[in-house]
């Protein structure tokens, strides 16, 4: 298969002569900063998305995809009626109610302040994962009669945290409700058997929620025959924002809508700014990695002044010395990112499945550095190196087009 000759002559520009060793010394380290900074975005970019993924997928299995709440906050009356609205929403696959209120924890000398939903236990796997979160007990030992005091179940890194297991007994403590004394208001107070543990794969949750039967919820926080709102799941999380609109407008005043991502905007926010950011810099870094070609291919120019000069007076033209340098510049950059996709994915695969780097979960929310990468986050670079490796060429290129052949062979 034959090529053009301005390849073949590009493609000798790059190795090594006989009487200095420099441009393919240049070469090699002009390829090795394209696939530093290849193999650095891939790596980067699969850290920053397989977190961004790992924290969807456990507040996902953790929360509804929707929760809609009475306006004025006194709670929701007709359950029924509004569940029944809310089921012919379309897209909505189930309802379940629920109560929400904020409460202490004791257990001996140790104290930790809580989120505590009061659940169905038969209803609650239609909307969350939290029976697959379980990691002891089960959710239907939460109903009441099941023992001398009602059933709660906690995260497992709060019952390190109190010194619990289950089976053991622990205090409830809600500070804003209470009788009133001589000595002021008493916080009411309700003692629980723990019932169960589960692992939601964050720590802030682990630490955070807590359930109890929604008869004990209503109990505790003074709803008698009400809720705090009823909870939705939908067949497509990131339609969650329309459908949430809809239930709106089908269940209508006093009730308000907030879809899991409007519940984690902050959250989710933060991670996509670091994401560009982060891409912003290995962005740069793959710019500085191109003024190697340019140095690279500026040393060409000089030491090939002669060869140049030559060539264009044996007839070959300026567009066709532009395209021996650009051709040099491109090659670089395509050896470089070639083994820079390599290396990188090579790197995220080894990671993602020795799980080697670990991380303290109280502070990550996750054990192990989660990694996902995908194939249009790996083209996106692969497209941008080369874009920024044909750039580098336009300068050299340009310098060697405009060379007078004349000049340079007369002093020669």
């Amino acid at each position: 298969m034959k090529y053009p000759y301005e390849i073949f002559i590009s493609l000798r520009y790059l190795k090594t002569k006989k009487r200095y060793g420099t441009v393919s010394l240049n070469t090699f380290i002009s390829i090795a900063g394209v696939v530093i900074g290849v193999a650095t975005s891939i790596i980067t970019l699969a850290v920053m998305t397989g977190f961004q993924g790992y924290f969807r997928d456990k507040i996902l299995s953790a929360m509804p995809h929707i929760v809609v709440m009475e306006f004025t906050g006194t709670g929701v009356k007709d359950q029924q009626a509004l569940q029944d609205k809310i089921d012919k929403v379309p897209h909505v696959l189930a309802t379940t109610p629920f109560i929400y209120g904020q409460a202490m924890l004791t257990a001996q000398d140790r104290m930790q302040g809580v989120v505590v939903r009061g659940i169905d236990p038969q209803a609650e796997v239609r909307v969350t994962d939290l029976a697959k979160n379980m990691t002891t007990g089960m959710l239907k030992d939460l109903e009441t009669g099941r023992g001398k005091l009602p059933g709660i179940i906690i995260g497992e890194d709060l019952a390190r945290k109190l010194g619990v297991s289950v089976g053991d007994t622990i205090t409830m403590v809600n500070p804003l409700g209470g009788e009133e004394s001589a000595m002021g208001i008493i916080p009411k107070m309700k003692k629980f058997e723990i019932v169960g543990l589960f692992d939601a794969g964050m720590y802030d949750y682990n630490t955070t929620f807590v359930y109890i039967a929604i008869p004990d919820a209503q109990k505790f926080f003074e709803m008698p025959g009400r809720i705090s709102g009823i909870q939705v799941r939908v067949d497509d999380v990131y339609q969650a924002g329309a459908i949430s609109t809809a239930i709106q407008k089908a269940a209508g005043y006093p009730y308000i809508t907030r879809n899991w991502m409007e519940q984690n905007k902050n959250f989710f926010s933060a991670l996509l700014l670091e994401k560009i950011g982060m891409s912003l810099i290995l962005f740069v870094i793959i710019i500085v990695a191109s003024f190697n070609i340019i140095g690279t291919l500026t040393m060409i120019v000089m030491e090939k002044s002669r060869e140049i000069a030559i060539l264009k007076s044996m007839g070959a033209t300026s567009r066709s010395v532009v395209k021996i340098f650009m051709f040099a510049g491109l090659a670089i950059g395509m050896v470089g990112t070639a083994l820079g996709v390599i290396i990188g994915y090579s790197a995220v695969t080894v990671l993602t499945k020795t799980d080697v780097i670990t991380l303290p979960k109280d502070v990550y929310q996750v054990s192990h550095l989660p990694l996902s990468i995908s194939g249009f986050d790996i083209l996106f670079i692969s497209l941008t190196a080369l874009g920024i490796s044909f750039l580098a060429t336009l300068y050299p290129a340009w310098q060697a087009a405009k060379q007078d052949p004349v000049e340079v062979l007369r002093y020669e």
